[in-house]
């Protein structure tokens, strides 16, 4: 079997045996595979696609180049969640301790943020003390506790996935959907999980811009899983403006704090709540979603969450007095405020400009060498759909370094639309497949 020959046949379009991707996959992860050739196969897949088979191939053989967690002795059903990134989403540190604290298991391996996205470890990493790089023993024993822990992915989960992707960023492959799939299902089916709950991102602020293309790749994975012999559920959601107010990771950790007392925007609340009513149902399939629904909202009015995640915050070596004072998280030294120019409804955010804006000011990276600033962001003070007047506040920038805010404003004051009329109402969650 010959590396040229099955770019040449994925290139003209021809469906691939498992055991030539198999050939392919094991062969790059230890080296005997060169850049420039898995380069020319993964641009080859850009260009030809793969049929279900060969992403369900792809997906188990990079699952097989590393190892495997084996939770099996944990009492009680494994659920993961996976989000394809958006603008301030922050959804996992809520809805996380919600299924934790309803008996799910909830193993989460997760990673930092890229471009305008942010990252479920840096917005951790903002809470003084709290550890990810945590060893698998470490990892069990938390998880047992709680039923819940937060770890940065290891090397020796999915290695192949590691080294493509770093090749797909460098070759221009990064959107092509079947290597999406197998690089999310790969990772999420290497945590010993039951089942999973995907959250697929649609709009300006993230990785598919267009529903009928989240729609593919949520229907793949959901397949993948299936497969899998997985419960897999993927629901598509809005992101055409951020989540929630709070773009930046400790000041997103401040929301987070305020959603699980009771106090956080509606968007965030309603989706937290949904996605972790869904774990729960997959974790307990006797149990109605509706009824799932009606115990998740209700452990979050309880104050059941909160107390679960300054549990597991405390276990991972964090301050869990962060929840409660605000003064404990980084802070910014400066601000800046974006006034509306004149008055009328908000009819758009562009998500994707807020993004970048944050990223102007440190809040993340364009490259994964670059360090953050935690302290840094925006709050958003309206949303689509409210009215303001004219010189009302829009935004707040919150900074350390004056270098970049300039730029960020402008960014800012053109993410903004605003309109005589109202615009028609958005849901958040757009579709479901399972």
């Amino acid at each position: 079997m010959r590396t040229v020959d099955l770019i040449r046949k994925k290139r003209d379009g021809d469906e691939l045996t498992t055991q030539e991707i198999e050939f392919l996959v094991q062969n790059y992860t230890r080296g005997v595979i060169p850049d420039y050739q898995m380069a020319a196969f993964l641009m080859a897949v850009y260009y030809s696609n793969m049929s279900e088979n060969e992403v369900t191939s792809l997906t188990l053989a990079m699952l097989n180049s590393g190892q495997r967690l084996d939770l099996s002795d944990l009492d009680g059903a494994k659920v993961a969640k996976h989000s394809t990134g958006g603008v301030g989403d922050k959804t996992s540190l809520i809805l996380g301790p919600i299924a934790a604290a309803a008996g799910v298991v909830v193993p989460k391996i997760t990673g930092r943020g890229l471009g305008y996205t942010g990252g479920t470890l840096d917005k951790l990493e903002s809470i003084p003390g709290f550890r990810t790089n945590l060893s698998i023993d470490e990892f069990r024993a938390v998880l047992k506790q709680h039923n819940l822990c937060f770890a940065g992915a290891s090397s020796q989960i999915a290695p192949a996935d590691k080294k493509m992707y770093a090749l797909r960023d460098s070759t221009a492959s990064v959107e092509s959907i079947p290597l999406i799939a197998a690089s999310i299902m790969s990772k999420k089916l290497a945590e010993g999980i039951d089942g999973l709950v995907l959250d697929v991102k649609v709009g300006s602020g993230a990785f598919m811009k267009k529903r009928t293309e989240a729609r593919k790749l949520a229907q793949l994975m959901v397949a993948i899983g299936r497969k899998m012999s997985k419960r897999v559920q993927a629901v598509l959601t809005d992101m055409d403006q951020p989540l929630g107010y709070a773009v930046g990771n400790a000041l997103e950790i401040m929301e987070v704090s305020q959603t699980l007392q009771n106090q956080g925007p509606a968007d965030l609340t309603q989706l937290s709540v949904e996605l972790a009513a869904r774990m729960i149902h997959l974790a307990n399939r006797s149990q109605a979603l509706e009824a799932a629904r009606e115990q998740a909202a209700q452990i979050l009015a309880s104050g059941e969450a909160f107390n679960k995640f300054q549990q597991v915050i405390a276990a991972q070596g964090g301050n869990p007095e962060v929840l409660n004072q605000f003064e404990l998280l980084p802070n910014a030294t400066g601000a800046r405020e974006i006034l509306s120019p004149r008055a009328g409804y908000v009819t758009r955010i562009n998500a994707e400009d807020i993004g970048l804006a944050a990223g102007l000011l440190g809040a993340s990276r364009d490259t994964m060498e670059r360090q953050i600033d935690p302290a840094v962001g925006i709050i958003l003070e309206r949303k689509v759909g409210d009215r303001v007047p004219a010189g009302g506040r829009l935004c707040t920038l919150y900074h350390t370094d004056e270098t970049h805010v300039d730029e960020a404003a402008q960014l800012v004051e053109d993410a903004f639309h605003i309109s005589a009329t109202a615009p028609e109402p958005r849901e958040l969650v757009l579709e479901v497949i399972q």
